[in-house]
């Protein structure tokens, strides 16, 4: 399967424009995987994937991040519902551990995935604060959700507010 990044403009939450809070944002790209893949018939996967983000805010020490995304729940190219942690490493050394519980995590449109997730910073640095993490993964062969194998793999822009 092929799959493509496509850059684009990321939205932010209108809690995001509070500057009464601490804000970082950040901009990158994500890939995630599932196995099995998103097919139209509904079914338990894992998922796992990364992202690699730049970061602006509040907090000028906070340049950029890596992060690993594992989760698990009832997938298919219409819709998936699961649970994800996202683990978080900042440029700085510090580590924050984001839990999106059980919603829909990501969305189908037209074959592709436009991810709106929101969470929670359950450790490390920025505990306690929301997360909004929006974004769209895509691939170029969208037709493979009419497969057994389904599409295994997106990847695509995405952003990581924390408020």
């Amino acid at each position: 399967m092929v799959s493509a990044l496509v850059a684009g403009p990321a939205v932010l939450p209108a809690s995001a424009h509070d500057t009464s809070r601490p804000l970082t944002a950040c901009a990158g790209s994500a890939g995630i995987r599932f196995s099995p893949g998103l097919s139209l018939w509904p079914r338990q996967s894992r998922i796992a994937g990364s992202a690699h983000y730049t970061c602006t805010g509040t907090d000028p020490g906070v340049k950029w991040a890596e992060s690993v995304i594992k989760g698990r729940g009832e997938t298919s190219c219409l819709s998936i519902a699961s649970t994800a942690v996202e683990l978080v490493t900042w440029n700085t050394g510090e580590h924050s551990k984001v839990l999106y519980r059980q919603q829909p995590l990501v969305q189908a449109a037209g074959g592709q995935v436009v991810s709106l997730v929101d969470g929670t910073v359950i450790e490390g640095k920025y505990k306690g604060r929301s997360v909004s993490s929006p974004g769209l993964q895509i691939t170029l062969d969208p037709l493979d959700c009419a497969t057994k194998k389904g599409v295994e793999l997106v990847d695509g822009p995405t952003t990581l507010v924390i408020v």
